[in-house]
């Protein structure tokens, strides 16, 4: 059965990484969420960090920010099983609210979902391309040739 905790060491907390995601990760955007990743050392028992933000400059109360980022985490929590547990590197992710106004559960939900599977294409196809399949005369290895 799928594990739906989120627990405190699945969150991203280190200031650096934090900053390495957003300035070497890959961004991908299903409105109104943006997803930033990045390939990352991580504790041997994580597969995944995630770290959750709302800008100050869109929500000036914090209540409504706090809000945005618990829709957020709660939508994370739910999808993550059916995503992650396939991965074969640790990755760190943050993903970033670019709405302006508030959203409702449903619709963070579809968002988080969209871009996930974002990410599960996107690694896919780097998977392949990283991995290419062995074809042709000089696809043996050395070893293995007449």
């Amino acid at each position: 059965m799928a594990s739906f905790e989120f627990p405190k060491k699945q969150r991203l907390s280190r200031k650096k990484l934090w900053q390495a995601v957003f300035e070497k990760g890959i961004r991908l955007k299903a409105y109104p969420l943006a997803l930033y990743a990045l390939e990352a050392p991580l504790p041997e028992d994580v597969q995944t960090q995630a770290g959750f933000a709302v800008p100050k400059r869109s929500f000036k109360k914090a209540v409504d920010r706090n809000h945005i980022k618990r829709l957020m985490r709660e939508a994370y929590r739910l999808g993550r099983p059916a995503y992650f547990n396939t991965l074969e590197r640790p990755f760190a992710f943050v993903f970033l609210y670019l709405g302006k106004d508030t959203p409702d559960f449903a619709r963070i939900s579809r968002a988080m979902k969209k871009v996930l599977n974002e990410f599960e294409d996107h690694e896919a196809t780097t998977q392949t391309q990283t991995d290419p399949t062995p074809s042709g005369p000089g696809s043996l290895p050395d070893s293995h040739r007449v």
